[in-house]
């Protein structure tokens, strides 16, 4: 029994999708972080060692998502089982990318495996949830609900939690482009304001149903007049140095739309096809290097199957 090990692979994430602040998101096929599960005779949850984040994550798994995660899991189904978690960082951190969110949902995925599945997947989302508070101080589900599930979520409550999986079309692609500079989610979170316009509300609700009607119909038009955040993006665009011309050079390759994914630095756009979505990433990385910021593409449709074994 101790010798028993899984690798467990969580994909990144892109949350909020322009208009849905916390409660949409997907997941994409790269990059993302895999996490190594062995379990132990003795009880305690272990984290032997991480490798990626140059030392900035803390081994102790009451203060890292993995651990925090997996603790609340075992809490829940009454185990003292012990196991050894290590994690390898295969994306940056404070990348709008869903990095903290990743490594909770491969941890409570990869012991739920070991442990012959006492919980259903999509039953692991609130232990996931704990490391995210852990991370930034609140559970939100915007990234660990497609890093687990795979596909479109939308988190339609949170009290009670309820998500719910939303179709997309088959041509959907996601350009992501991730600027060789950090931006904390805290920091990103301290300048949107705490009270809207019922204007901007409006315009708010208006294009998360469109965008949800979008995706459902597979009309593309009404996808891409549906991404606009006039909530986050206005507050949050002047932390990344020529987000609007990034954003104008995706529009003009012909995505869909464009704007902030999660709390930023990274950018994605959607596209209606491959070839387009290469194009748009190649814009979008074009106009960073002419504000001297070297950045990363990352080419994806969504992602369907969520975290998986390796």
């Amino acid at each position: 029994m101790s010798s028993k090990s899984l690798k467990i692979f969580a994909p990144a994430t892109v949350a909020n999708v322009a208009c849905g602040f916390d409660i949409l998101g997907f997941a994409i096929n790269e990059p993302g972080d895999e996490i190594i599960l062995k379990l132990k005779d003795t009880p305690g949850v272990t984290i032997t060692k991480i490798i990626g984040d140059n030392g900035r994550l803390p081994l102790d798994p009451k203060k890292n998502t993995a651990g925090v995660a997996v603790l609340a899991y075992l809490k829940h189904i009454r185990s003292d089982q012990g196991v050894e978690i290590e994690i390898h960082k295969k994306m940056p951190l404070g990348s709008g990318l869903g990095s903290s969110a990743a490594s909770a949902v491969g941890g409570v995925f990869g012991i739920n495996e070991l442990l012959d599945r006492p919980l259903k997947k999509e039953e692991l989302l609130p232990f996931a949830m704990e490391g995210e508070r852990a991370a930034c101080g609140f559970a939100h589900a915007d990234n660990v609900a497609p890093s687990l599930l795979g596909g479109m979520i939308l988190i339609r409550s949170y009290e009670p939690l309820e998500i719910i999986p939303i179709p997309t079309p088959p041509n959907l692609f996601c350009a992501l482009v991730h600027p060789d500079f950090e931006l904390r989610t805290a920091d990103s979170r301290k300048v949107l304001k705490k009270e809207i316009e019922l204007k901007d509300a409006v315009i708010q609700w208006g294009n998360v149903g469109g965008l949800i009607a979008g995706l459902m119909k597979s009309d593309y038009g009404l996808i891409g007049r549906s991404l606009q955040d006039v909530v986050a993006e206005p507050r949050r665009a002047p932390l990344i140095p020529g987000f609007f011309d990034v954003k104008n050079a995706a529009l003009k390759a012909g995505a869909l739309g464009c704007s902030i994914s999660g709390s930023g630095p990274s950018i994605f756009a959607l596209s209606q096809s491959l070839e387009t979505a290469k194009t748009v990433g190649e814009k979008m990385q074009a106009a960073f290097s002419s504000q001297q910021i070297n950045s990363e593409i990352y080419i994806s449709p969504i992602n369907r199957t969520g975290v998986k074994i390796i």
